[in-house]
């Protein structure tokens, strides 16, 4: 049995946490202003082109600042996961299957910016690499293992070679 969170287990993982952070990110975003709505048709031209890009922008740095917290301080806590992570039973930890701090899930964040860069090959390397591991994985030193709870793995030393 594979112990490794494989390629298609953490895509789904990730489309649930895209929806819910998109939902979270579209609530706040709503609640500052920063939604495109009617009013805006109610603008003169000139000021919905000004308004457009600075809401655009707002919305962007909010979006990405939203997304890197959710991820840093989800997967360093003790549940060591996100929420779409748990949802599939998978948990990240460092190469020795430790919790992983705060900075090294920012590295591990930011290093998926990588893996993405060339046609996705940073993620697609998950499927064929023999740990599992994505780009951004190897750069921040993590694994993805397949659990439910992560006690359980923590507590078998020999997984971890």
């Amino acid at each position: 049995m594979e112990a490794y969170g494989g390629f298609w287990r953490r895509v789904l993982a990730y489309i649930i946490d895209t929806i819910l952070l998109n939902i979270a990110v579209s609530m706040v975003a709503g609640f500052l202003g920063l939604g495109l709505g009617a009013s805006m048709a109610m603008l003169n031209p000139e000021q919905v082109n000004g308004m457009y890009s600075g809401a655009f922008v707002l919305s962007s740095l909010l979006s990405l600042v939203a997304s890197w917290l959710y991820f840093a301080l989800m997967e360093s806590s003790k549940l060591q996961a996100t929420v779409g992570k748990l949802a599939v039973g998978v948990i990240v930890t460092d190469l020795n299957g430790n919790r992983i701090s705060f900075l090294r899930a920012t590295g591990r964040y930011f290093a998926k910016i990588l893996s993405g860069l060339v046609l996705l090959i940073g993620y697609i390397m998950v499927a064929f690499t023999e740990r599992k591991q994505g780009l951004h994985d190897m750069l921040a030193g993590t694994l993805v293992w397949k659990t439910r709870d992560p006690r359980t793995v923590v507590s078998h030393e020999d997984v971890f070679r």
